[in-house]
């Protein structure tokens, strides 16, 4: 069967996820619409509307018009809006959650009641407020540092931390500025954190390779959240300051959580803190991670498709198999971003810089073909002109270098941004880099005593 699959959102991450569909062995179509024009998408796609990605009317009509047999959303918004729910209805088989599963994310209150009333391990303490001045009371009174959060969502940019970011009389500030009534308040947590994806239907759970993210803006981890810098994985299952324990018990947290939310399918993001006494569960994610999806999909082998179409046929989702390849991906954003950022800039960077790069490497290598060192290229939130490719306010593009090791697949993301040139544009150089790797497995030796 000819397969017609509808990709719904215009982002890195969705270009991700458009590469992985275009690279499947089987005979499949894919269309997109998003309510931004992505270069790389519209390169890979038979099809491809502009449109308000949270109109469930609108993305049902265009995928009426081609005639859709799945389709699968990148961002959490369409979720929210039930457009999982629309295209579900009208016989379309979505691979993402409907508005109700989509909660836990969507709705942080809702996301750690869920958790408490179901015992899933790894729940810090929390309080829910539907009015700032008795969280920020709360919060002046907490025996300890906390995470305030903002009710609903925020694009990875509404937490604050005291004792990291900020003090509690500015988090208190901050809540009493902010347009929020409703916050979640809850314990700080303090360790690494790191992102397991999962694919999930029917009660099936297969879980990929664990990411780090860097939310903070500026090198060194400071500065402001941001959607994502960039992120890394390794070339097994768990990141360098983990072991295999702490891996399999993120994966017992998800296990718990989809077996108490009856009919979730499509993607669960599960983002801990491994802490002193394991992974406790920072949050929660209806959708894949923005970088993260950019590491996990280009070392999956098992074909994307086949996923989708055996969580829409009601067989066992396919064991998932990964290149055991480490990968870095750094993002490049406007000048400014993300608190005063710089529109205009032109995109230097293609495909063709990147195979440069990858050439000048591989020819050094001389690795296998399963090994041999990639670059990948995925388009964000850009302006395709007639005269060429520009920045606006948001992330613009995103390089993920492919290779045995992290520092060797920092080092090919890099050259390709060196490569480019990045005027107009800021990149987090130092994701990836062996210091900052280490600074990340000292801190869990220190948090655990100095174990091994």
């Amino acid at each position: 069967m000819s397969e017609r699959v509808l990709l719904v959102g215009g982002g890195g991450r969705e270009h991700a996820i458009a590469r992985a569909i275009a690279n499947s062995g089987h005979d499949a179509a894919l269309y997109a619409c998003a309510s931004n024009r992505n270069p790389g998408i519209d390169g890979l796609a038979a099809g491809y509307e502009t449109l308000d990605e949270n109109d469930p009317d609108a993305v049902l009509d265009y995928a009426g018009s081609v005639d859709a047999t799945l389709a699968i959303i990148g961002p959490e918004s369409p979720l929210d809006a039930g457009v999982t729910d629309a295209l579900d209805d009208a016989g379309i088989y979505t691979f993402s959650p409907r508005r109700a599963e989509a909660q836990l994310e969507c709705d942080k209150a809702f996301q750690r009641a869920f958790m408490a009333e179901h015992g899933i391990p790894g729940t810090p303490d929390f309080a829910v407020f539907e009015d700032v001045e008795a969280a920020c009371e709360y919060v002046e009174g907490y025996d300890g540092d906390v995470a305030v959060k903002p009710h609903g969502l925020t694009g990875g940019k509404g937490v604050r931390v005291t004792g990291d970011q900020l003090t509690k009389a500015e988090a208190v500030e901050y809540m009493r500025e902010s347009d929020w009534n409703d916050w979640v308040i809850e314990e700080r947590l303090v360790g690494e954190e790191f992102t397991i994806q999962a694919f999930v239907a029917d009660g099936d759970l297969r879980t990929t390779p664990a990411v780090q993210d860097h939310k903070r803006a500026y090198e060194g981890d400071e500065g402001p959240n941001t959607g994502g810098m960039g992120s890394y994985s390794d070339a097994s299952l768990q990141l360098p300051f983990m072991d295999e324990d702490d891996y399999m018990d993120a994966v017992d947290v998800l296990r718990a959580t989809v077996d108490a939310l009856d009919g979730y399918k499509g993607v669960l993001y599960g983002q801990f803190m491994l802490t002193e006494t394991g992974p406790r569960v920072v949050e929660f994610n209806a959708r894949f991670g923005d970088p993260e999806a950019m590491n996990t999909l280009p070392v999956l082998n098992t074909d994307f498709l086949d996923v989708l179409t055996a969580a829409r046929d009601d067989e066992p989702l396919p064991q998932l198999s990964f290149r055991p390849m480490a990968t870095v991906c750094k993002y490049a954003v406007p000048d400014g971003y993300p608190t005063d950022p710089d529109a205009g800039a032109k995109v230097t960077i293609d495909d063709d810089v990147i195979a440069d790069v990858v050439r000048d490497h591989r020819d050094q290598s001389g690795d296998d073909a399963e090994t041999a060192p990639e670059a990948l290229l995925y388009y964000a939130s850009v302006d395709d002109r007639e005269d060429g490719i520009y920045t606006t306010t948001s992330r613009s593009y995103a390089v993920v270098g492919l290779a045995d090791t992290i520092g060797d697949a920092e080092a090919i993301a890099e050259a390709s941004l060196q490569r480019a040139g990045t005027e107009g544009l800021r990149v987090r150089h130092d994701i990836g880099k062996s210091d900052l790797v280490q600074q990340r497995i000292d801190h869990m030796n220190d948090i655990r005593g100095g174990a091994d």
